[in-house]
């Protein structure tokens, strides 16, 4: 069976990477793209490659016009909910790799996929070594119970912490037993110093760093007395790494339904 996917952010970073892939598979066919600037050109050619005969749409809905299965999102946190909401009220399948999306924003997506029965697979990293990144770290937070999340990324990235960092420091906060360090209220001088608590109850702090030369690093730092651990991951300027977990998550989003978080949900 074949899977026609719909591209939103066609002609950004990660879009132009995919779209080549898309047509590559044998199992998937493109149905559409999306991208304002490059409206009526067709997706091929935008990307860098030969035409493959599918228009460039200004906007998801008329994308959504052509039959589809899957909509793919790698476009700005402003635009994500509201194309994620469209795509299920249609009842597209959905696989969300645009950051700046919050708890409730997933909880509400959540609700509307399963009450039109379908499925939403959103990742803050479809790396499968920022995966890994994840898995590790949850592994440690069972032994270690102070840990602390640095968010690396460029000067210009909008959203913060970024959706990396976002979704590990959420697990790791469902994990890692209570820290023992000093309660960030306590803490004279200038306790935004401290980061931001991210996840359920106490949270786990999270501090972004946005600086020129950063591509998008993320690491958790582990602690206990006279002795660390530091996991981290480091992406390139390319986006290479994030195609094969997206078309992973292409294929398999269709089995649940209902909204997942985490490319390791699909891993095993």
């Amino acid at each position: 069976m074949t899977i026609r996917v719909v591209m939103a952010g066609a002609t950004g970073w990660v879009g132009k990477a995919l779209i080549p892939s898309i047509v590559a598979q044998e199992d998937m066919a493109l149905a559409g793209a999306v991208s304002r600037s490059a409206a009526g050109q067709d997706a091929g050619t935008v990307t860098g490659g030969q035409a493959v005969g599918v228009a460039v749409s200004a906007t998801l809905a008329e994308a959504l016009a052509a039959p589809s299965g899957v909509v793919v999102d790698y476009t700005k946190p402003g635009a994500v909910k509201e194309h994620a909401l469209l795509a299920v009220s249609s009842g597209r399948n959905m696989v969300i790799g645009t950051s700046g999306l919050g708890a409730g924003d997933y909880a509400e997506i959540d609700a509307a996929a399963r009450a039109n029965g379908v499925g939403v697979l959103a990742a803050g990293n479809f790396s499968i070594t920022a995966t890994l990144l994840k898995r590790f770290a949850l592994m440690a937070a069972k032994y270690v119970p102070d840990v602390e999340v640095v968010d690396y990324a460029s000067a210009k990235k909008p959203d913060a912490p970024s959706g990396t960092a976002r979704e590990l420091a959420e697990a790791l906060a469902e994990t890692r037993k209570p820290s023992t360090a000093r309660p960030v209220a306590e803490v004279s001088g200038v306790p935004g110093t401290r980061g931001a608590a991210v996840g359920a109850g106490e949270g786990v702090q999270v501090h972004a760093i946005r600086l020129p030369s950063f591509i998008l690093s993320c690491e958790a730092l582990f602690g206990l007395p006279d002795e660390r651990l530091t996991i981290r991951h480091d992406a390139g300027s390319s986006a290479a790494p994030y195609v094969a977990g997206t078309l992973l998550a292409i294929r398999r989003v269709g089995e649940f339904k209902g909204l997942v978080r985490g490319l390791d949900a699909l891993m095993e």
